[in-house]
């Protein structure tokens, strides 16, 4: 079982089509492609980016209209269940630093982002790169909540060995996916 660096394509849209659209006509047009893309190219690991990928376009755009609430409760709701489950206590906080920086930087970003159409190209592409980096993050951390917490781990029968190396592996792929976001979010 692997997760590959580059598991979907759609990922390094999601902030474009959180900006664009706003949080719920992004958040439905995500999960329709999602399921459309899924249905047509079936792949073993369908379950993760079925609603992964629409809350990333669920938290740009409410971060793209300066709504920060919304975003902080899904973050408090996934990180408290990751952190009760008891192999969340047990991975290494390192594997989810990012998602530890994206809850951070949510207010932030939220304040920022009635800057994110000004004429001053610097103020806008700070505002793009927050949120572009925080819906990245909300997909993994989506990923992340359905593969721990929700227990999607027990459909694979793995071992807590095999969970924690898969964990790792994750980690440090989302890692790159994140600063790749940023780049391609310019």
């Amino acid at each position: 079982m692997s997760f590959d660096l580059w598991r979907n394509w759609a990922i390094y849209l999601e902030p474009i089509e959180g900006v664009i659209l706003g949080p719920w006509a992004g958040f439905l047009a995500a999960l329709i492609g999602s399921a459309v893309g899924r249905a047509i190219k079936p792949v073993d690991f369908w379950m993760f980016g079925i609603i992964a990928e629409p809350l990333g376009v669920l938290a740009a755009g409410f971060l793209a209209g300066g709504i920060w609430k919304t975003v902080l409760a899904i973050y408090g709701i996934m990180l408290s269940a990751y952190f009760i489950h008891p192999l969340g206590r047990k991975l290494p906080l390192w594997a989810i630093l990012d998602v530890l920086l994206a809850l951070i930087l949510i207010y932030p970003a939220a304040k920022m982002s009635g800057k994110l159409f000004e004429e001053n190209p610097r103020h806008s592409v700070t505002s793009l790169i927050l949120i572009s980096f925080i819906s990245t993050v909300t997909d993994a951390l989506t990923r992340v909540f359905l593969f721990i917490p929700v227990g999607l781990f027990s459909l694979f029968g793995l071992t807590g060995e095999a969970i924690y190396e898969i964990f790792i592996a994750g980690a440090i792929n989302s890692y790159i996916e994140d600063m790749l976001v940023v780049v391609v979010s310019l």
